[in-house]
Formats: structure tokens, sequence, C-alpha cells
């Protein structure tokens, strides 16, 4: 149905068995989604896990290898320039001319796209006002902030209207500050009607912003769902806990009722409970103590992000990728 927008389809994404190889190595290794109409979408992963090339490919940077994908009811392959005209981008790389002030930015963009002059200046000084950059209207981009430059560049993205705005690692480089009024500024583009797909090694990022999140590593979609849903798939608390003999501390807890699973780690391990961990945490002790296994460490805490990740990845998202995920990093699209 190349040309024909379908609009009908609740999925403004849709992506079946994608695959992108570098040579002999595969960057994504069959994986499939569909992000809905409207919503926060996010890619949460470490650099080398494919995030990047598989954004690529969506706005038309890569071309398709294998499998199917298709943007705004578009075929990316069929249809690359409808493509183009229904998304807006935002790349990890700063990409603003220095020497132009924020408005010609803007008006630069529209200008490209052909954007009739009245419509143009009305979405310029809109824009401006969103990302709250009316005061630096006529200041050089050389001068700017980093902050105020990835606002810039989310305005310029949104110059057009697009149906999808791509957003690779946003906020990266930024202090924390920054980050979390960054987020305020991409939830009102969402608000807006502007659905969102965010790639993000930044788990606190995927959790605040996303209605829904992907889990990618090593070219492989591990894991999606809701913060909640996945959090959830850990069960409702997790006890944290070293002792004296933890392979017999284990044999013994792995048993309770209210236990889901236990995960071993570094040092001690963890047990996922079904049931408020304030109620479960007393039973856990008493049973070590009538084994006479000594506690040398307990903490309870609710999921997170973390947790989740290395769960399902089996490694910590602040781990560096190695051999050739990690060269693929230094080079464009292999992300």
């Amino acid at each position: 149905m190349g040309g024909q927008e379908q609009s009908s389809d609740p999925a403004i994404i849709r992506v079946e068995n994608l695959e992108h190889s570098y040579g002999n190595f595969k960057a994504v290794d069959g994986i499939s989604f569909s992000v809905k109409k409207g919503e926060i979408f996010s890619f949460l992963g470490p650099n080398g896990a494919g995030k990047s090339t598989a954004i690529n490919v969506l706005i038309t940077l890569l071309a398709l290898q294998k499998g199917k994908a298709s943007v705004a009811g578009y075929d990316v392959t069929r249809d690359p320039q409808k493509v183009r005209e229904s998304i807006g981008i935002v790349f990890q790389d700063i990409t603003l001319d220095r020497d132009m002030t924020v408005r010609e930015i803007l008006e630069f963009h529209g200008r490209l796209y052909n954007m009739p002059r009245e419509e143009r200046n009305k979405r310029i000084d809109e824009l401006l006002l969103l990302v709250q950059l009316e005061a630096k209207r006529n200041e050089r981009t050389k001068n700017l902030s980093g902050g105020m430059k990835r606002r810039l560049e989310i305005a310029r993205g949104l110059m057009t209207r697009p149906k999808v705005l791509f957003l690779d690692e946003p906020t990266i480089g930024l202090d924390p500050q920054t980050r979390m009024r960054m987020w305020e500024y991409i939830k009102g583009v969402n608000n807006e009607g502007t659905t969102i797909f965010l790639t993000t090694h930044y788990m606190d990022e995927a959790d605040q912003l996303s209605d829904r999140i992907s889990i990618i590593d090593q070219g492989k979609i591990v894991i999606s769902g809701t913060s909640w849903e996945l959090k959830n798939t850990l069960g409702r608390d997790l006890i944290y806990l070293e002792t004296n003999n933890n392979e017999a501390a284990i044999r013994l807890l792995k048993d309770l009722p209210s236990v889901r699973d236990v995960k071993t780690k570094t040092k001690g391990f963890v047990l996922m409970v079904n049931e408020d961990g304030t109620k479960v945490l007393p039973i856990v002790i008493d049973t070590l103590r009538n084994a006479g296994i000594d506690s040398l460490t307990i903490n309870l805490k609710k999921p997170s992000m973390d947790d989740v990740f290395i769960f399902y990845t089996g490694k910590d998202l602040r781990d560096e990728p190695t051999g050739k995920a990690a060269f693929l990093t230094m080079r464009p699209g292999g992300r």
C-alpha cells in the first residue's frame, strides 16, 4: 500500500523483523515493535545496543536491509519522501549553524519546507514561546547554552508540525537540572499531539517520560511495556540480602510463598516478593535466624528501572560496551 496513508491503523510506527548489519556485525537483530499515535515511546539501552541504527532506518537515513518498517502509514522503502514529510528529528549531536540567530534557524527551516511566510512567522512565534526562547530570538546560536541549543533543535524539528518527533539521546551532556527542564518541554510537545520516539540510556528519563519502554540490548528487544508493567515483573518489593551462608539462605528462602524469584548478586542475593516487603521481611529474618544463618546486610526497596535492566540483561547500563559494539558507537548510525 505504498503511498496510501493507513489512518485506521492505531500504530503510527510499525516495525517487523528489522535487521541491520555493518559488515559481519549485526547492529539490529530481528526486532519488531509498534508505537501508538500520541504516545511517548522510548528505546532504553546502552551505547552500541542498536537504538540509533533503528532510528536511522525509520527516518530513512539508512536503507532498510531486512524486514518491514512504516512511519505515519508510509513504508520507509517505498515512500521515503512521505516519511520525511511526516517527521521531525533531533539528532544526538548538535547541528546548528553557529552564526545564525535563533529566529534565522527556524526561518531557514520553514523556507526549506516551502512554508508560506504568514504560516512560517506564526509558527516561529508559537515555538519560541513553547521552548521559552522568545528573549533569545535575535541571539546567535554560538552564544546559547547547551540546554538552549537543545530547545532550539526541538523547535526546529517541530516547525512543520510533524506527526512523529524523533529524539536521539536529547539530553546527553546536559546537567541534571537542565535535563529535568528538557523533560517538561518534551511533555509539552507531546501534549500538543505529537508522537515522540525517544532513545536514551538514562533510566530516569525513560521512567519519567515514557508511556511505554522497550529495553534494547545487543540489537534485540529484551522486554517491552509501561514503566509500571516492567517493574511489576520483578515483584511488588525487592529485598537485598547478604548472609554468612548465601547458598543455604537461598535454598531456604526461595520456596517461601511470597517469594517470586531469587537473583544472585556479586555480594549476596535479591528476593523478588509478591507482597508488601515490610510484612515479608520479618518472616525472612526469622527463617534465617532459626537456621543459624546470620544476616550481614538487609535492604528493602521498590523495583526501579535499574533493577529491571539488570535483571533482563544481566548487566549494569553504565557498563561500557567493548569490542565491535564500542567501535560502532564512534561512527554515524552505529549506536
